[in-house]
C-alpha cells in the first residue's frame, strides 16, 4: 500500500505540472487569417491570361496560407491594374487582405511618369508565377504583317492605356526605327482587343498573353489566322525563336538602351503583390506559401493538363527587381517617358 500511495501521489504531482504548464502559442498569422477572405484583384477583364493564372493558383495558395483563408478572385479593371493598385494603397485595410495581380508593365509605367496613387517599390511583392510572354500579333487580312511592312504602311494597333505596354512599345519604334503603327487607346484588355481585331475595327493588338493565345484561340494558330509581330520581351521568346525581340529592331546605342529598358518587364511576369501597409510577418508568411504552392504536386498537374507554365520566383527577388526599375539612370527614364504621352 506505501508503494501505491506513493505512485498515486506521483500521478497527482504530475496532473499538476501539466495543468500549469503553458499551451504552445498559437500562430499569430493562422488566427488571424482563419475564416477571413482575401481578396485577389485582377486588373484585366475575365478570359485573358491574368484572369486564367488568378483562378487556377487561388484554390492551390489558400492551402498553404496559415489559417487557410478563402481567396476570391475579383475583376477591377481600370489602367491595366493602375486602378487596383491605387485601391490597394489607399482604400483597403493594409491588413494583407487585399492581394493584387497586374501587368508586368505597371512597374515600368509608374517609373516612366505613370499615373495612379501608388508606389511599386512600397508594394509587398509575394511572388512572381511566371515570366510574361507576350506577343503583338495582326490578323491575317491586315494590310501590314511584319514590322518591315510597318515602316511603309500604317498600322492600327489596339491598345488599353497609355502607361501600357500595348501603347509605350509602338510609340518606340514608331520613334526609334521609323514605323507608322497607330494605336487606338481605350479597349480594357485582351478579350475586347481581338473582338475589335475580328470586326476589322484596328488590325493587330498591342499585347496579348502567349498563353491566352494558346488556351482560349487555338484556331488563329491551327489555321494560321494571326501573325505575331514582335515579343514584349528584350529576347526572343524560347516558344517562339523566329519571332524578332525588341533588341532584334535596335540599330545604334540609342535604340539599344531604350529597347532594353522597355523590354526588361518580362522579368517581372505575373507577380502577386499584397498592400504597402501590410504587417511583415504576415507578408513573410503569404511568401513562405506562395512558394509552398508552387510546388505543391496539385497545382502542378493541373497547370500541365492546362497548358500553363510555372517560373516562380520569390518575393524578395521579385522585390529588388521592381527597387532596381525605380533606380534606372535618369536620363535613360527622360528619354524613355517620351513614349508615355503618344
Amino acid at each position: 500500500m506505501p508503494r501505491l500511495s506513493a505512485i498515486l501521489r506521483l500521478a497527482g504531482v504530475g496532473a499538476v505540472m501539466l495543468a500549469a504548464a503553458p499551451s504552445a502559442p498559437a500562430d499569430p498569422v493562422a488566427e488571424f487569417y482563419k475564416g477571413k477572405t482575401i481578396s485577389l484583384y485582377v486588373g484585366f477583364p475575365p478570359g485573358g491570361g491574368y484572369d486564367l493564372y488568378a483562378r487556377v493558383i487561388a484554390p492551390h495558395f489558400t492551402r498553404h496560407i496559415p489559417g487557410n483563408p478563402a481567396i476570391v478572385v475579383k475583376t477591377m479593371t481600370g489602367g491595366s491594374g493602375v486602378r487596383a493598385a491605387s485601391y490597394m494603397t489607399g482604400i483597403t485595410p493594409q491588413d494583407g487582405t487585399s492581394l493584387g495581380l497586374f501587368l508586368d508593365a505597371l512597374t515600368l509605367g509608374k517609373v516612366l511618369g505613370g499615373p495612379g496613387e501608388f508606389d511599386p517599390v512600397k508594394l509587398a511583392w509575394i511572388g512572381r508565377i511566371v515570366s510574361t510572354a507576350t506577343v503583338s500579333v495582326a490578323w491575317h487580312t491586315s494590310p501590314v504583317q511584319s514590322i518591315e511592312q510597318a515602316k511603309t504602311r500604317e498600322l492600327l494597333m489596339a491598345g488599353t492605356v497609355p502607361a501600357n505596354s500595348s501603347n509605350f512599345i509602338p510609340a518606340a519604334l514608331n520613334d526609334l526605327i521609323g514605323t507608322r503603327i497607330k494605336v487606338i487607346l481605350g479597349f480594357r484588355g485582351s478579350p475586347d482587343q481581338a473582338l475589335a481585331m475580328l470586326r476589322g475595327e484596328v488590325h493587330s493588338i498591342g499585347g496579348m498573353s502567349w498563353e491566352a493565345i494558346q488556351a482560349n484561340h487555338q484556331d488563329w494558330l491551327t489555321e494560321k489566322k494571326i501573325r505575331v509581330l514582335y515579343t514584349q520581351s528584350a529576347r526572343r521568346m524560347r516558344a517562339l525563336p523566329d519571332t524578332p525581340g525588341l533588341l532584334d529592331f535596335a540599330h545604334d546605342e540609342r535604340s539599344r538602351s531604350l529597347l532594353g529598358l522597355l523590354g526588361s518587364v518580362p522579368d517581372i511576369g505575373r507577380s502577386l503583390v499584397a498592400e504597402p501597409g501590410i504587417p511583415p510577418e504576415r507578408a513573410m508568411a503569404l511568401r513562405t506559401a506562395f512558394m509552398a504552392a508552387m510546388r505543391d504536386p496539385e497545382l502542378l498537374a493541373e497547370t500541365r493538363k492546362r497548358g500553363l507554365d510555372l517560373e516562380p520566383l520569390t518575393g524578395e527577388e521579385v522585390q529588388k527587381m521592381v527597387a532596381a526599375y525605380a533606380a534606372t539612370p535618369r536620363p535613360l527614364i527622360e528619354q524613355a517617358k517620351r513614349y508615355i504621352g503618344q
